[in-house]
């Protein structure tokens, strides 16, 4: 039996985690606006696949990263690739608080997703989840989403559908991964997927590169998002499931948001209403019931500790 000792960091690591992630919403944003939305997401990929596999080479994975490939380039493009793209370009005509408010759905649709393509049906309280759940994207988008352009030509509507594309894409690769990648190492995965999104996402990054030279700044950033934001936290999110379970590390999720609105309210002067924090409590509710991480009416379990 797998025991949890307060001794283990395991709650350091996962208020880390959840900072770092917080602020790669930050960073691309800071990045999208000099490169664009595909090559900041082609660069982050490849930074990214530049610290993980050397790691993946020395752990001796190789051999398994090249009998899988296929497999774990396809959920790099669904993973990785596609979802970074989404969003960088949603950070371009609406705030990091919002994408991030969003991105927490990514449970949500991961139950959708397993309940249709792998009859992982939700029962009771998992599919009230659903509904109040995709109640409040519905709330959140209908105050949001204008699908009228702004002045750059941008809509908060087209944002707010790609947020949710790439929610989307978050919960089919996960269906994918636990259908065909099952019992693969960790670190191939993400490594993998990493490169396989890089490959994706090369000649879009090329073509869409842009005319003028990026500050350092921009560079900085996305240096920031590719190392930090996914390499590190890449290592410290397995990690703490090999300390706590994944159903316990996927509520990591929920504070992501925190981190990120704090961000953007401090460091870009973005507004946060009562509205979006009402919002983000229903799709916070509807999301743990329907991942089965809040189940009502029935007792807790005792951790066993040592």
């Amino acid at each position: 039996m797998t025991t949890v000792s307060p001794s283990k960091p395991w709650r350091l690591d996962f208020i880390l985690l959840a900072a770092i992630w917080g602020s790669s919403f930050l960073f691309t944003r800071l990045g999208t606006v000099e490169f664009g939305a595909l090559p900041t997401a082609g660069i982050r990929v490849a930074i990214a696949s530049l610290f993980l596999l050397p790691l993946l080479l020395w752990r001796g994975l190789g051999p398994q990263l090249t009998q899988h490939w296929r497999r774990v380039f396809l959920v790099g493009l669904l993973n990785s690739g596609i979802p970074f793209a989404c969003f960088a370009y949603a950070l371009l005509s609406i705030s990091t608080g919002l994408s991030s408010i969003l991105n927490a759905t990514v449970p949500l649709f991961g139950a959708l997703v397993a309940w249709i393509w792998l009859k992982d049906r939700p029962h009771g309280w998992r599919t009230l989840g659903l509904a109040i759940g995709f109640v409040g994207v519905a709330m959140l988008a209908w105050d949001k989403a204008s699908f009228k352009p702004d002045a750059s030509g941008l809509s908060s509507g087209w944002a707010v559908l790609a947020c949710l594309l790439a929610c989307l894409c978050y919960g089919i690769s996960a269906s994918y991964t636990k259908k065909y990648l099952g019992g693969l190492p960790a670190l191939v995965t993400a490594a993998g997927s990493q490169l396989g999104a890089t490959l994706g996402l090369a000649l879009p990054t090329l073509w869409f590169w842009p005319q003028q030279t990026p500050s350092a700044t921009a560079w900085l950033s996305l240096l920031w998002v590719g190392v930090v934001c996914t390499g590190v936290a890449y290592v410290l999110y397995f990690r703490l499931i090999e300390h706590v379970g994944p159903a316990r590390s996927l509520t990591v999720t929920f504070v992501v948001p925190v981190f990120a609105v704090f961000y953007g309210a401090v460091l870009l002067n973005e507004t946060v209403n009562a509205w979006m924090l009402l919002c983000a409590a229903i799709i916070v509710c509807g999301t743990a019931l329907a991942a089965g991480l809040v189940k009502p009416g029935q007792a807790k379990p005792a951790i066993c500790q040592s």
